[in-house]
C-alpha cells in the first residue's frame, strides 16, 4: 500500500466519520423505529429549518429513536393544540394536534425524576417575578405600555418582555381565531425559555432554558457559559465572580480536560481539574446522584435584603420538599462536593469565612438599614416605590452591592466581595444612605402633618423622632439585631467612626496595628 494511497484513504475515512457524525439528520433519513409522524417533520423540516433537524440527529434523542412528534404531540383538549395540517396532507391521520411548547411535564414522561426535582426547586418559581418589585421597575420607571397585543390590549413593558421575563419565565398566552382555534403564541410571552415558565399546561419550567434545543446537551449544560444567561450582571454576578475564583481559573486553564460530554461525570472520578455551576450544585458524587433542585446544596438564600437559611424561603413559596430539608443538610451535601478535591480542615474553614461574612452583612447593614428604610417611608414625600431617592439608594446597597458581597464570598471571588461589594455597601451606607435619614430627620422634626402609620394617627414630627431614635442607636452601636445564625440578640457594632465616638482605647489599638504594619516594612508602605 503507497504512501499515498494510504494518505487518501485515511483523509476519505476521516471525512465519512465526520459526516456521519456530524450531518447524521441530514444525510440519513430517520430508521425504521421512528414514527410515521416523526417521518413527515424531518422531511419538511429539512427544508424549513435545517439547523433543528441538524441539532436533533445529534441528539442522544436521535440515537435512543425519540423523535420531533413524540415531544411535540398533544391531546385535543390541551389548551394550547393545534392542527398540523401536513399530517392531513401525508394521510397519516386526520386532525392530529400537536403543541410548539414542550413543557417540563411533556418530558416528565420519560425523565419523571428529573422533572420532579426540577419542579421543588427556586429554578421552577423564577415566575413569580411578576409580582415583584424588580418587575415594578421594568414596567412602571423602565417602561411603559406601547407594546399591545392581542392578549394585551392595554400594553405591556417591553422592557419586561425583553428583561425579566426572558430568564424569570412569561406566563405564555395563545393566540386564536375567530373561532378560538390556536393559532400561534402571543409575542409578548414567546419566544420565551425562562426558567421558572409558567406554561399552558399550567407547568412551570423550561428544560430548554439549561438544555437548549434541539440537541438537548448535557455537555453545553454543565459548561459556566450555560448558568451566565441569567445568573450575571450587577445584581447577581456568579458567572463573573466564578471566572474570578480559582475555580474559574482552573476550568478556562484546562477546559480540554473536563470531559464534560461523558454521561458519567463524577467529580473527582471524570475530571478533577476543576469544577463547574454543575459541579456543585447538580452534578453527581461518589456518593450522591444527580440533583436539579439546585436549592439542596446551598446553606443560605442571599437573594433578601437580609440572608436567610433557604428551607425557610422554600416554606414561604409552598415548596413542601425544600422546607422539609434544613440548611444543615444542604452544607453538608455542597462539602461532600467539596471533598472531592479538598480535606476537611479547608472545608470547614471556608465555611466560617463565609458565615462571618454573611453575619457582618446582615447585622451591620441589612438589619438596620431596613429598619431605618421602614421608618422613613411615612416621611417621604411621594408613596410610589421608587419615586424618591433614598429608594434607589437602600435598593442598590442590598439588591445589588450586598448581594455581590455575598455571592463574592459564597464562591471565594475575593474582588467582588471586597471592591464590588462590601466597599460599595459602606460607601453608600454612610456616604449617601445616612446623609439621606439624617436630612429627613431635620425636614420633618418640626411637622405637624398628620400622617398614618399601622393604623395610628401621628404627625410627621413625631415618625422623624422614632427614625431619630433608630438613627442615634445605629450610630451609636447600640441598635439590637438578630444574628441570623444563632438566633441570639446582638448590638450592629462598627458605627463609631462615623458618629465620632471610637472609645480612645480602640483608637489607639488602630493606630498601634498601624505602626506595627509600617515597621514591619520599615516604614515603606504603598500610601
Amino acid at each position: 500500500m503507497s504512501k499515498k494511497w494510504l494518505a487518501s484513504f485515511l483523509a476519505s475515512a476521516a471525512l465519512f466519520v465526520i459526516s456521519n457524525v456530524s450531518f447524521a439528520s441530514v444525510d440519513a433519513p430517520p430508521k425504521d423505529g421512528f414514527s410515521e409522524e416523526t417521518k413527515v417533520c424531518v422531511e419538511c423540516h429539512k427544508k424549513q429549518s435545517l439547523g433543528v433537524v441538524q441539532q436533533w440527529g445529534d441528539s442522544k434523542h436521535y440515537r435512543a429513536e425519540v423523535g420531533c412528534y413524540e415531544c411535540h404531540q398533544a391531546d385535543a383538549e390541551d389548551v394550547d393544540a393545534f392542527i398540523h395540517e401536513e399530517f392531513d396532507k401525508k394521510a397519516i391521520g386526520k386532525n392530529k394536534p400537536i403543541s410548539i411548547i414542550v413543557s417540563p411535564k411533556d418530558c416528565s414522561n420519560c425523565h419523571e425524576r428529573e422533572v420532579s426535582e426540577y419542579a421543588a426547586s427556586h429554578h421552577s418559581q423564577g415566575g413569580r417575578i411578576i409580582g415583584s418589585l424588580d418587575n415594578l421597575l421594568a414596567d412602571v420607571i423602565e417602561g411603559n405600555r406601547t407594546m399591545v397585543t392581542e392578549n394585551f390590549p392595554n400594553g405591556v413593558s417591553a422592557a419586561v418582555v425583553n428583561g425579566c421575563w426572558q430568564c424569570h419565565g412569561s406566563e405564555v398566552k395563545m393566540l386564536k381565531d375567530e373561532d378560538g382555534k390556536v393559532i400561534g403564541l402571543d409575542p409578548a410571552t414567546w419566544p420565551n425559555t425562562g426558567i421558572g415558565r409558567i406554561n399552558p399546561d399550567k407547568s412551570r419550567g423550561s428544560c430548554s432554558a439549561c438544555h437548549s434545543r434541539h440537541k438537548f446537551s448535557v455537555e453545553q449544560a454543565r459548561n459556566p457559559e450555560n448558568c451566565g444567561k441569567c445568573h450575571m450582571g450587577p445584581d447577581h454576578p456568579q458567572e463573573e465572580i466564578y471566572y474570578e475564583s480559582k475555580h474559574g481559573i482552573a476550568f478556562h486553564a484546562n477546559k480540554d480536560k473536563m470531559n464534560m460530554d461523558r454521561s458519567k461525570w463524577i467529580a473527582g472520578e471524570d475530571y478533577d481539574a476543576a469544577p463547574t455551576c454543575a459541579t456543585c450544585h447538580m452534578s453527581a458524587t461518589k456518593d450522591m446522584p444527580v440533583n436539579h433542585d439546585v436549592g439542596m446544596r446551598i446553606s443560605w438564600n442571599n437573594r433578601p435584603a437580609i440572608s436567610i437559611r433557604p428551607e425557610k424561603t422554600d416554606a414561604a413559596m409552598g415548596l413542601e420538599h425544600g422546607a422539609s430539608v434544613g440548611w444543615e443538610e444542604r452544607r453538608d451535601n455542597m462539602k461532600n462536593v467539596c471533598s472531592a478535591c479538598h480535606g476537611g480542615s479547608f472545608i470547614e474553614n471556608f465555611y466560617i469565612q463565609y458565615d462571618a461574612q454573611i453575619e457582618l452583612y446582615n447585622n451591620k447593614f441589612a438589619q438596620p438599614g431596613l429598619a431605618m428604610y421602614n421608618a422613613a417611608i411615612p416621611l417621604l414625600k411621594r408613596k410610589q416605590k421608587f419615586a424618591n431617592h433614598i429608594d434607589y439608594t437602600w435598593f442598590e446597597i442590598w439588591h445589588h452591592e450586598g448581594r455581590r458581597a455575598r455571592h463574592g464570598a459564597s464562591m471565594m471571588g475575593p474582588d467582588w466581595t471586597q471592591w464590588h461589594g462590601n466597599y460599595e455597601v459602606g460607601k453608600h451606607f454612610y456616604s449617601k444612605y445616612l446623609p439621606e435619614i439624617e436630612e429627613l430627620i431635620e425636614d420633618n422634626t418640626d411637622s405637624k402633618v398628620e400622617i398614618v402609620v399601622d393604623g395610628k394617627t401621628i404627625t410627621k414630627g413625631e415618625q422623624a423622632a422614632e427614625l431619630k431614635r433608630i438613627y442615634d442607636l445605629v450610630v451609636n452601636d447600640q441598635f439590637e439585631v438578630v444574628d441570623v445564625q444563632t438566633g441570639k440578640t446582638v448590638k450592629s457594632t462598627g458605627h463609631l467612626f462615623y458618629s465620632n465616638n471610637m472609645p480612645k482605647a480602640e483608637a489607639e489599638r488602630r493606630m498601634k496595628e498601624r505602626q506595627e504594619f509600617v515597621d514591619r516594612y520599615e516604614g515603606k508602605t504603598d500610601k
